[in-house]
């Protein structure tokens, strides 16, 4: 796949990480047998519930696989914002008949626990979201023969993960579905994401390391894109999500072409941090009125989730979905693999005709 990530996979296709679920074991342990690199989403889960789907997935594949992690969050919220939202959320609580979460349910996400976990019986890739590891545990990440990935959606993130010793960098355009992946939440650069070729640029530009680039990206053709900007690899999630070997509820599968969700947007209704899904109507009431506070949100609309998707009400849920999300394909992960290695040999083999005219 790259000189910093060898012997990954025989084909530079990525599988996202994606919390909450659709990131599964039989859905990373088929694209790794297909000669793509599998992910599993350790976000929202204790250390003990990531130790056992790695359990899983190894049981299912001897093939290389990764474990994204959420880095911990600082407590930069305000509570009287945060107060105000719950107050406005009161009527969603009465509609689904469900209590809101509880704000203050902890913002590490378990981070410490899976580490030494992952310290004391290694997995192939770590992955990172949400900020940059220290040196310390890059180095000891390292040491254990692990290969480490930095999630970025800047030039100056990136060079930051380069400081602190990460093998690789997973760039993120502005067209990812799920959570910007920025190392600090700034409501003041809001909107301000570029798109993934670009960002891919200005990355390689600033920062030696290998890039996987990710946002968007649903077809062969490009995936060879974003190798010829200077990527190393491309990372799909959304293409993923509506594989029979997703983990996602099947609402949320039915949703990525349902003609009712017709736009996705980046909104904090969900979480209190920008994230990308399908435009429904919990969106477009909560969203222009969302605070900057994560994990907090996260924590309070999480039994409103949980109730929508048990109704069987899409209009409640958070439905993350890339900018492509309209050419997701509905096949088994394997075979989609294989659809996206035969479309990037053929772009790839159709630039190299047009070189040589």
């Amino acid at each position: 796949m790259s000189s910093a990530l060898p012997g990954l996979g025989r084909h530079p296709i990525v599988q996202a990480p994606m919390a909450g679920g659709a990131s599964c074991p039989e859905l990373a342990a088929a694209v790794g047998d297909a000669g793509g690199l599998g992910f599993l989403a350790a976000g929202y889960k204790t250390a003990d519930g990531m130790y056992q789907e790695i359990r899983r997935l190894r049981s299912l594949s001897s093939r290389p696989f990764g474990v994204n992690l959420f880095m911990p969050q600082p407590a930069a919220a305000d509570p009287a914002a945060v107060g105000v939202y719950r107050d406005q959320l009161a009527g969603e609580a009465t509609w689904y008949e469900t209590p809101l979460g509880d704000p203050d349910a902890g913002r590490d996400d378990g981070y410490e626990a899976k580490l030494a976990v992952l310290l004391d019986d290694p997995v192939p890739v770590v992955s990172f979201t949400f900020g940059c590891p220290s040196r310390e545990v890059l180095a000891a990440l390292a040491r254990a023969g692990t290969t480490t990935v930095v999630t970025v959606t800047t030039p100056e993130e990136a060079r930051a993960a380069e400081r602190a010793g990460a093998d690789a960098v997973c760039v993120q355009g502005i067209e990812a579905g799920g959570h910007q992946g920025t190392h600090r939440d700034d409501p003041d650069t809001e909107g301000a994401g570029v798109g993934l070729l670009a960002l891919v640029g200005l990355v390689r530009e600033s920062a030696g390391l290998p890039v996987i680039a990710a946002g968007g990206l649903m077809r062969g053709a490009q995936i060879a894109a974003v190798l010829a900007a200077g990527a190393s690899a491309a990372q799909l999630g959304t293409a993923f999500l509506v594989c029979p070997e997703s983990g996602a509820h099947a609402l949320h599968k039915r949703a990525m072409t349902d003609p009712l969700f017709t736009r996705t947007e980046t909104t904090r209704a969900f979480s209190g941090r920008p994230a990308r899904g399908l435009v429904n109507r919990f969106l477009r009431e909560h969203g222009p009125y969302a605070p900057a506070a994560y994990p907090e949100v996260h924590h309070l609309t999480a039994p409103l989730r949980r109730a929508a998707a048990a109704a069987g009400d899409p209009q409640g849920m958070a439905l993350w979905a890339g900018q492509g999300h309209r050419l997701v394909r509905d096949l088994p992960a394997g075979r989609l693999v294989d659809v996206l290695a035969a479309e990037l040999d053929s772009a790839r083999a159709s630039l190299a005709e047009e070189g040589t005219r």
